[in-house]
């Protein structure tokens, strides 16, 4: 089932919380030194039930979820096909004395107008390497990509690069959040917005 952030009418106000929580931090993280404070690890399971890890860009949050980009057809895309829960978390070493955030919920493709919106502020490059990369496959060697690559740039030479179809986002909607704040000596602060039967509760957790 599906989260539900809706009591009545409007946005919960503890998930508006936590979402201006993650917002803010996001900011203080940039200002804190951090150079890639949207980084975030995204953990998907396949229909195996092995579970898989990589970093991927945050690329917008607001109170529709957390969403980020890739190609369909990848490693992680297939598993998210096979099974559409998620968790991502953040960790910033130079924030304070360490903060991270986790979050978990369910993970839904974005429409295809949101994809196209995101893909034309993307540099060139970077669209004609969406075009060429059969991601996750096995490549026999670097010199069948950068063919790959010059092809791409051949077929798009003076003309805009179109969206792959098989490359877009995805919005992962929480149904939970962990905020987790670093202390000395491990004392740390542990704080869990997380909603339960359709109602957000705000709890604190022991480190």
């Amino acid at each position: 089932m599906k989260p539900t952030r809706t009591e009545g009418t409007g946005t919960p106000a503890l998930y508006q919380q936590a979402i201006s929580t993650l917002q803010a931090l996001l900011v203080e993280a940039g200002a804190a030194g951090d150079t890639e404070p949207t980084a975030m690890s995204l953990s998907t399971i396949g229909s195996n039930g092995r579970v898989s890890s990589r970093i991927v860009l945050l690329k917008q949050v607001d109170a529709d979820g957390l969403c980020f980009f890739t190609n369909y057809e990848s490693a992680k895309g297939g598993q998210l096909a096979a099974h559409d829960q998620a968790a991502v978390n953040f960790h910033w070493k130079t924030l304070r004395d360490q903060v991270q955030v986790r979050v978990e919920g369910l993970v839904e493709k974005l429409d295809a107008a949101d994809s196209d919106a995101y893909f034309a502020t993307r540099p060139r490059m970077s669209q004609i390497g969406a075009w060429a990369s059969l991601q996750s496959q096995e490549l026999p060697d670097r010199e069948v990509f950068d063919a790959r690559v010059a092809e791409i740039e051949g077929k798009y030479a003076g003309v805009d690069v179109p969206r792959p179809p098989t490359w877009g986002g995805y919005r992962l909607r929480p149904d939970l959040f962990e905020f987790w704040y670093g202390a000395r000596f491990r004392l740390h602060d542990r704080q869990r917005y997380a909603l339960e039967d359709g109602v957000w509760r705000k709890f604190l957790l022991y480190p």
